[in-house]
């Protein structure tokens, strides 16, 4: 997604992901419902390969130069099933100007055959507005579409360890 312009609204933004994914992330220690053996070892193989990983890549905004795209990257720490359905708490790094915050995000996660799908549908910042975003995960790249309000692209690129990500730069 296209880089916030100021520093407040990324502060408000965090903070609200955080209220948003707090109560998730501390559910009571419940069983989760039962996995096949299939089911578990997707589950399983996802875990592992986004955990300590950054996606490194390039967006686009729809009706802007098309010969023109920008970089963009996220850090991700770990990622989490919750016993509620197809939610996982995805731990974000989020970094702009001298705000430098890692928090959990709650986001859906289809699966299309044994390849997954993470989902996050008309989610309403107060004060930033609404974001949607539906990115494929297909071994070492990612691609997917954005959306924010009425502006919206595509994006991909590749899935690097965190520490592998600094070459990039």
């Amino acid at each position: 997604m296209p880089p916030f312009r100021t520093v407040g609204p990324i502060l408000a933004a965090a903070l609200l992901l955080a209220a948003v994914a707090a109560p998730l992330a501390a559910q009571p220690s419940a069983a989760p419902p039962a996995v096949d053996e299939a089911t578990a070892a997707l589950h399983a193989a996802f875990t592992e390969a986004m955990t300590n990983v950054k996606l490194v890549g390039v967006f686009t905004v729809d009706g802007a130069d098309e010969g023109r795209m920008q970089r963009d990257e996220y850090t991700i720490s770990s990622v989490t099933k919750s016993p509620k359905g197809d939610v996982w708490i995805v731990s974000a790094r989020m970094r702009y100007g001298d705000v430098d915050l890692t928090l959990p995000v709650p986001v859906e996660v289809k699966w299309a055959g044994t390849t997954p799908m993470i989902i996050l549908d008309k989610v309403t910042i107060p004060g930033l507005g609404t974001f949607s975003s539906r990115v494929l995960i297909d071994g070492p790249r990612y691609a997917g579409t954005w959306q924010h309000d009425a502006v919206g692209g595509h994006m991909f690129g590749k899935i690097v360890p965190a520490e592998d990500a600094g070459a990039d730069k």
